[in-house]
């Protein structure tokens, strides 16, 4: 890993426009973490999952990072998050060889805990971050609390009446969590040491 890519450089992104493609020359990371939302349970991207993906590969496709990180464990029938994003950013042009998933996460705190656990084991220390724009501010706070260096590449979108309410409670439930950081992280963190053995 070169120690250009050591922090992530550049501020929050917008993905569309002028904007981001020209800020996207300027940011570069360890890797993309794109996080996991609603899949409809046959595997077919919600607007918001496919929002992401498109924004994980478009970052990518603009030199962001070398690889990219699916992250979310959570099951919506058959389906998975990572792995229906997984698909869907093969599909958008990002090689499969680049890409990681991470499929034990439940809550955006967990997304952080579990993808910093596995890209500490790749020795990578900074991610760009991607969700949508209402959930940046508390997907930062959990991956800075997990110990990565992060920046942000937002999905445009403003949240529906649920996606408030629900944020709302997430966002109480993460910030129990964090106070226990310690605990998870190094649970996370053996996991991924006893895997490579």
């Amino acid at each position: 890993m070169s120690s250009e890519r050591a922090a992530p450089t550049g501020g929050t992104q917008s993905p569309t426009g002028a904007t981001g493609r020209t800020q996207s020359r300027t940011l570069h990371a360890d890797a993309i973490v794109v996080l996991g939302c609603r899949v409809s349970v046959s595997g077919h991207l919600t607007a918001a999952a496919a929002g992401r993906a498109d924004a994980a590969a478009e970052a990518y496709l603009a030199g962001v990072a070398p690889r990219v990180v699916a992250s979310g464990g959570r099951r919506w029938g058959a389906a998975v998050e990572a792995l229906a994003l997984q698909r869907a950013l093969v599909a958008r042009g990002v090689p499969r060889e680049a890409i990681l998933t991470e499929l034990w996460s439940l809550t955006t705190y967990e997304n952080a805990v579990f993808s910093a656990a596995l890209l500490r084991k790749l020795r990578a220390r900074s991610a760009v971050i991607v969700s949508c724009a209402w959930h940046v501010p508390r997907a930062l706070q959990s991956f800075r609390t997990a110990g990565l260096e992060v920046a942000a590449w937002s999905r445009r979108g403003a949240p529906g009446v649920y996606e408030r309410w629900a944020e709302t409670l997430r966002a109480a439930y993460d910030d129990l969590a964090i106070r226990h950081t310690a605990v998870l992280r190094g649970r996370a963190d053996r996991f991924f040491e006893d895997a490579g053995r």
